[in-house]
This record gives C-alpha cells, sequence and structure tokens, in this order.
C-alpha cells in the first residue's frame, strides 16, 4: 500500500504532492531523500528502492522528473514500481510530453488522474482507454472554457461504459470506417566492450622433446594471433537486446487476435499486457488477446547473449608531457542489411582535462560545458571510415591520463530487428472482412558502452 507520491523537478523541487492515505507522510522525505542524490550521485538514481530511517522509497526517473512513492508497510516492490512507471506513461500521453512546465500548467488533471488512478494506497483504474473516457484530455478549448467558466475540471459525468465489461482495457462500441491494425517490433540493443586486455606470458620446458615443442610454438602463435584480434576490435562482455511489441488497434467491435513468432524460443523475461491470455502462450508460445483501442504495448522481452554488434568503435589516448592525443574510428562490424543512420558517439572528459580541441573528418563535434563531447556522425559514408582525433591539455603537474572515458553509442536501424525475431502471422476473429495488416521492425542504441 502506497502512502504517497510527490513527483520532484531536476533541482528537487517538489512540484506535486498527492497524500493516498489518511497517514499523513511529511515533505522532509524529499529533502532526505535529494540529500543522498547529491551526496551519492547517479548510484542513487540507480536504485529503485531505497530504504530511509523511517520509509521506503520507490523512484523512477522519466525526462528529468523523479517520481517518488513512500510507504511504511510490506508491499510488493516491483508493484510499486510499476504503477510509477504507469502514471509517467499516462501523464506523457495526456500532457504530450513530459517536463516540469507541462506539469505545473496541468495540475488539475494530473490530481484528477492520480485520484481515478489510485485509491486508498492500491492502483485502481490504469487503462489510457478508461481514464480518456472519464478525464478529458487537455486542448484549448477546455482551457478557454475553464477560463470563462472557472470550472477547471474536465472530469466526466457519466462512468465509462468499459467499467462494467469483462474486458475493461477496451472502450465499448467502438466503430470505424476503415479496419487497421498495425504492429511494431522495437528493440534496444545493451553491449558492453571492453578495450583492456591483459596478455599472459607463456612459458616452455626446454626439456621436452623437439615434438612437443613445436606443438607448444604452434599453439603459441595461434593464441597470440587470438589476443591481436581482442586487441583490435574489444572483447564483448555483454550484449542483449530489449524489445517490445507495440500494437495499434484501429478495429470495430470486438476483434480477437492471435499473433505468432517463427522463433518464439529465443525470447527471455516475456511480460504481458493484462489482455493477453497467458494459457495459450504457456502450451504454444501464441499471443491470444482482445486488443484496446489505440496504441499499446502488447509486451516486452530480452533475448541475452548475442555474439556481435553492427558497429565498432576503436579508441585510441595516448598521453605524455601534460597532453593527450585522443582518436576515435567508427564503422560498421557486421552489416544488417539496412542503413543504419542517427549514429552518434558521445563520452564524458575526464575531471583531470582543462581543455580539448577536436576534429572530425564526418559530422559535428560538440563539447557541452559540462565536459561531455557529443559526436553526431549520422550515416556512415562508404568512402571513409568517420574518425575523430584531437588533444586535451591535463592539470599542471599530470604527466599522463589515469581515468579514460566510457563511449556511449547511439543509432537507428529502420526495417529489421536485431535480435532475430520474426513474426509468423496474426489471425483476426470477429472482424469485418476489409481489413489492413502492417508490420514494422526498429533497432535502435540502448546502453551501448564501449570501454577505452
Amino acid at each position: 500500500m502506497l502512502q504517497c507520491i510527490f513527483l520532484l523537478s531536476d533541482s528537487g523541487e517538489v512540484m506535486l504532492e498527492k497524500q493516498l492515505t489518511g497517514h499523513r507522510v511529511d515533505r522532509s522525505i524529499c529533502a532526505w531523500f535529494w540529500d543522498h542524490v547529491i551526496s551519492q550521485g547517479d548510484s542513487l538514481k540507480s536504485m529503485p528502492v531505497i530504504a530511509s530511517p523511517t520509509h521506503y522509497l520507490f523512484q523512477i526517473v522519466r525526462e528529468g522528473i523523479t517520481f517518488l512513492a513512500c510507504t511504511q508497510v510490506e508491499m510488493p516492490p516491483l508493484m510499486a514500481i510499476e504503477f510509477l512507471c504507469r502514471v509517467a506513461d499516462v501523464l506523457s500521453g495526456y500532457l504530450g510530453g513530459l517536463n516540469e512546465d507541462l506539469v505545473k500548467d496541468n495540475f488539475v488533471i494530473v490530481y484528477e488522474l492520480l485520484d481515478e488512478m489510485i485509491d486508498n494506497g492500491f492502483p485502481l483504474t490504469t487503462e489510457p482507454n478508461i481514464l480518456r473516457e472519464m478525464i478529458a484530455p487537455p486542448n484549448i478549448v477546455s482551457k478557454m472554457l475553464s477560463v470563462v467558466t472557472g470550472n477547471s475540471s474536465n472530469m466526466s459525468d457519466t462512468l465509462p461504459g468499459a467499467t462494467a465489461s469483462c474486458v475493461p482495457w477496451r472502450t465499448t462500441d467502438v466503430k470505424y470506417a476503415n479496419n487497421e491494425v498495425y504492429v511494431d517490433l522495437v528493440e534496444e540493443m545493451d553491449a558492453i566492450i571492453n578495450r583492456c586486455i591483459t596478455i599472459l606470458i607463456y612459458t616452455y620446458n626446454f626439456t621436452s622433446s623437439v615434438d612437443t615443442l613445436k606443438r607448444d610454438w604452434d599453439s603459441t602463435i595461434l593464441r597470440f594471433s587470438l589476443l591481436h584480434a581482442l586487441l583490435r576490435d574489444g572483447v564483448l562482455v555483454k550484449c542483449e537486446i530489449y524489445g517490445e511489441v507495440q500494437v495499434n488497434s484501429l478495429l470495430s467491435g470486438l476483434p480477437d487476435l492471435t499473433l505468432s513468432f517463427a522463433n518464439p524460443s529465443i525470447l527471455d523475461d516475456v511480460r504481458f499486457h493484462p489482455c493477453v491470455r497467458f494459457r495459450p502462450w504457456e502450451s504454444h508460445q501464441i499471443l491470444s488477446f482482445v486488443p484496446p483501442d489505440g496504441q499499446f504495448k502488447l509486451m516486452s522481452y530480452r533475448v541475452k547473449k548475442l555474439k556481435s554488434t553492427p558497429i565498432y568503435v576503436k579508441p585510441q589516448l595516448t598521453s605524455n608531457d601534460g597532453t593527450c592525443r585522443i582518436s576515435v574510428m567508427v564503422g560498421i562490424r557486421n552489416d544488417p542489411g539496412k542503413t543504419i543512420d542517427s549514429i552518434t558517439l558521445q563520452f564524458q572528459l575526464p575531471p583531470c582535462v582543462l581543455s580539448a580541441d577536436l576534429t572530425a573528418n564526418h559530422g559535428a563535434v560538440d563539447i557541452l560545458s559540462n565536459k561531455m563531447c557529443s559526436w553526431s556522425i549520422g550515416r556512415i559514408p562508404k568512402d571513409k571510415a568517420p574518425s575523430l582525433t584531437g588533444t586535451m591539455v591535463l592539470e599542471t603537474g599530470l604527466e599522463r591520463l589515469h581515468v579514460f572515458p566510457t563511449f556511449q553509442l547511439g543509432f537507428r536501424i529502420m526495417g529489421i530487428a536485431l535480435s532475430g525475431l520474426q513474426i509468423d502471422k496474426l489471425d483476426l476473429k470477429n472482424v469485418p472482412s476489409r481489413l489492413y495488416k502492417g508490420f514494422r521492425a526498429l533497432t535502435r542504441g540502448g546502453e551501448y558502452e564501449v570501454r577505452s
């Protein structure tokens, strides 16, 4: 049971406070939380559950806004985190984005949504379709009427019809002139590539026979050739895909859909929308569901232990006499068969760097005030590999660079899912004969790190 929800800005200001039970939570808990965020930095922001002296705190961060929930009683932590994620998604859908100004300009709607989404500390109505029937999204007309009439509430006077239905996620009596359904595979690649290799010294027993020495020498040559490849391309520590199946359903009536994959065995850590029937998936790995109206996330999944990445990053740093020379090359390692665009490379300059002069033979390089370097590459040209070179001036008295940057890579590939997941077919029941079905795929870079 949640007792209170706070919305904090990126400066720690309490923008919104919603008490959920009779037990009031003091705002001092937010001051305690923000003091610990400042003292511990990003390590605390990555912890979804925090134990304070008086409360358990649950947090997520979206677009610089921290959603903070508090409780003093035992409860499933994933339920609290999932509810905060649902609140963030609903607010983003209602307000057309999520930032401090939008929240402050729509206080009334945010409070009304929280009133309907949670009751006495327990999640109640979280489906966007039902909420849109109960509370109208903000628009220019409603804002003008609220100014003229003095009534700022967007609450409907009638109860949504779907609340009494066996499928509460779908509105009743939906009708479309053109019936369409679109299925998108949206994937993010998370990878860690380590370019720091420890070379082991191979020893020989010279009292061995000539044949043994020859055999050992042949294996040594093979071993050092492998080490050379690792030093050139780096060691792939981790590579996995986080994916979502997103559906945009514009269908009349009460359709019943069945979605199957050609290779469902590669999927791990699957999570489903409440509309999915679990038994068909458990027995045959088939998604059977009655879809909500409009766009929604049908399921999420992971594909682990991938063996390769589409792009390589080769950083090289050498330092002496108080300066550091940097050279970074980016290119295509495994061609996915589709165009790779929106390629960006970011890295934080070490604190000991006073200034940097960086140039690139392709794209644009920007160094922000917080010493974050951003290299916008776009597409990789066919005639040359993009490279970034330059020098960095170190602090006085520092001869060599001892802290090396980590490079963050971003990219986008339209029309392909790098996990290899393929949709087999989509069957529909209780729908008109004239129907259009569309399928798309997209892969983009997630937490893609190259350690120099």
